[in-house]
């Protein structure tokens, strides 16, 4: 729950400890813009104000269902000038997300990583709950091959945003949530899944 502001504060408490980390986020949107309304810190700027800070190791961030409106000409400019590895939705339809995220598991090694998961990087016909939904995202399977794909990762931190369940009577998107979430801590070191 949450918009994307969270994780701003949140990595900040985790570089604090661990230095800057590796970064998996989950979006239809970059999160790297640099103002809205005069406002430096809302939901579409957390990441950029983290690189700012030195929060995250820019070579170890993959951003992954990205797609959608924005602002920019180029929206993923911002993005790979950090360093960050960006793969848009299209680059994932209809297809096992299994082997990206083996290359995903090489490129953050066995340095600290945190999870971000904003709830709109599935498509809205599964998760319509969110304030800003994109069509053609991904779905609840590749969903689950991302996160179980972090198995082994040293995750040190996780969390799942935007869900919005008065958009979304049906309750799923909240499900679809819930669930997510369990499997974010499913893949935290030392537990044990059978």
């Amino acid at each position: 729950g949450g918009d994307h502001t969270i994780t701003y504060p949140i990595l900040q408490a985790v570089a604090e400890k661990h230095g800057p980390v590796g970064l998996v986020h989950v979006d239809a949107h970059t999160d790297t813009g640099d103002r809205a309304l005069g406002e430096e810190i809302y939901h579409g700027t957390p990441f950029r104000r983290c690189v700012e800070e030195g929060l995250l190791d820019c070579s170890r961030v993959v951003q992954i269902g990205i797609r959608g409106s924005s602002y920019d000409p180029d929206p993923y400019e911002y993005c790979r000038d950090q360093g960050f590895r960006v793969v848009p939705a299209e680059e994932c339809w209809r297809k096992s997300l299994l082997p990206l995220m083996g290359e995903v598991r090489k490129q953050m090694g066995a340095q600290p990583v945190y999870i971000s998961f904003d709830i709109d990087a599935l498509d809205p016909a599964y998760a319509p709950g969110t304030g800003t939904p994109e069509i053609a995202g991904l779905t609840p399977a590749q969903a689950l091959e991302i996160i179980r794909g972090c198995k082994g990762l040293n995750v040190v931190g996780c969390d799942l945003v935007e869900v919005a369940p008065m958009y979304d009577v049906s309750g799923n998107t909240a499900l679809l949530g819930a669930n997510l979430l369990f499997e974010m801590l499913c893949v935290l070191p030392r537990v044990t899944t059978m």
